[in-house]
């Protein structure tokens, strides 16, 4: 069997291809069902986010794997193949296992090591299997793929800095204050970066947000999302002495607010300091504001510098995370390797088990002045002949059956032991009409309990 991968995203297709193939949450679980009904699907989990599509399968071939895929895109969006054939990727065996790996820790996303995606991949794991579409293969996977990108943010620092211009500004903000705890922000405008601003803000604990605009209704609609307080920007001016940060993002042609303004307001709040971001271009706060004393300005130029800093730091992080990687990968690999030894030593223990008992069965019958305490040891000491029997056998074909020439040693060791009747017609027990049956065959919501750090703001599109 193989695992593949057919998707598309924001660097391989436009927003206008993207949306496309966008899956309605409601119809997810529709969905996979149709998805297990294309030919050589054996398991499947979709990963739908603004930013990418994409279907994880384990098939029992690979060939014509992509058309079988793409005809399955056709019938579920109606979109003909030929409008985003050219716009997919497709991924097979260790190429889609370490893309999986890559995406759950974020260094596949638009702005690399946010977290959002993690969560995604859980709960589209977490439904694909509700629905009963993932099997061994994929219960495995899956699960290692979301406790590595939970290490991936635990054991390093990729997501811990700012990498957007509205989250550096924030994070600015708390090298002055700390925390925002019962501070009062005043946002200047109500775009969509004076959006992200707020959010970040009220996730960082600030009391209180105004948010100030020429046009107030629009200000009212912000202030709205966020339970904060609406406010014309001539208005909010009058009442600069009283607010703490000012986050200023305007489409204005000059100065919103002069250097005299601020310096007035100073003097109405001696040995407070004012902290003000501008990340308006042009400029919404006059340079000269710097010098007024107790006032910390920053302009978009020192956030954006911060920000590349940043980013400098995340791509060394992802360095790290790719070491992990590799090391998952293999491991994922040995487990693969492994997998089809178990039924084989499983039909040898029920075949010597077998045996045993009918042995057990005819010497009791031919001994019946035999009591109870005869009869254990007698057990306890030939089971324990059987046993040690089987011990180095089992050793050895666990140990040769992850080599390149596993399954030619499986084959022998079958005809050997004679196993065929035992495994029927299933010899290398990798087919989904008998899985595996082990800790890993299902996995409960609780052991995907995600960190609050990984529902952290960080002011991105996700996936």
């Amino acid at each position: 069997m193989h695992i593949v991968v057919v998707g598309l995203n924001y660097r391989t297709a436009p927003v206008e291809v993207r949306e496309q193939f966008a899956f309605a949450e409601k119809d997810l679980p529709a969905a996979l069902h149709q998805l297990m009904q294309t030919k050589s699907v054996l398991e499947g989990v979709v990963v739908a986010t603004c930013n990418r599509t994409e279907i994880y399968v384990v098939v029992d071939r690979l060939h014509m794997c992509g058309y079988f895929i793409r005809s399955y895109m056709e019938q579920w969006f109606g979109v003909k193949s030929d409008v985003f054939a050219q716009h997919m990727y497709i991924y097979e065996d260790e190429q889609a296992i370490a893309h999986l790996f890559r995406v759950t820790c974020g260094l596949d996303s638009m702005v690399i090591g946010e977290t959002q995606i993690l969560g995604q991949v859980r709960s589209a794991f977490l439904t694909a299997q509700a629905e009963g579409v993932t099997g061994t293969w994929f219960n495995r996977l899956f699960k290692q793929a979301v406790t590595l990108g939970k290490r991936a943010h635990s054991e390093t620092s990729i997501g811990e800095s700012a990498v957007s211009v509205s989250y550096a500004a924030v994070e600015l903000g708390k090298r002055i204050f700390g925390m925002f705890t019962g501070k009062r922000v005043l946002i200047l405008g109500a775009g969509k970066m004076s959006e992200l601003t707020v959010k970040h803000l009220y996730s960082s604990g600030a009391a209180e947000v105004i948010v100030a605009n020429r046009t107030l209704a629009r200000a009212v609609e912000l202030a709205e999302k966020f339970s904060g307080k609406p406010s014309t920007i001539e208005h909010a001016l009058q009442h600069l002495d009283e607010v703490d940060i000012v986050i200023s993002s305007t489409g204005a042609d000059g100065y919103v607010l002069t250097a005299d303004q601020v310096a007035d307001n100073m003097k109405r709040r001696p040995s407070r300091p004012l902290f003000m971001i501008d990340i308006a271009v042009p400029r919404d706060i006059d340079p000269a504001a710097a010098s007024v004393p107790d006032v910390f300005l920053y302009d978009i130029d020192d956030l954006e510098g911060i920000v590349e800093n940043n980013l400098e730091m995340r791509r060394s992080e992802a360095a790290k995370i790719e070491v992990m990687i590799e090391a998952e990968l293999e491991d994922f690999q040995m487990w693969l390797k492994t997998l089809g030894v178990r039924p084989v030593i499983r039909a040898l223990q029920d075949k010597s088990n077998g045996i045993y008992e009918d042995t057990m069965d005819s010497l009791f019958n031919k001994l019946p002045e035999l009591d109870e305490h005869q009869r254990k040891v007698i057990r306890r000491l030939t089971k324990s002949i059987v046993n040690q029997m089987m011990h180095d056998p089992i050793n050895v074909i666990k140990e040769l059956s992850s080599g390149k020439q596993g399954n030619e040693a499986l084959e022998y060791f079958t005809q050997i032991f004679a196993l065929q009747e035992q495994l029927g017609s299933d010899p290398d027990g990798t087919s989904p009409a008998k899985p595996e049956r082990e800790e890993t065959e299902r996995a409960s919501a609780s052991e995907f309990t995600l960190p609050k750090s990984v529902f952290a703001p960080a002011g991105l599109l996700g996936g």
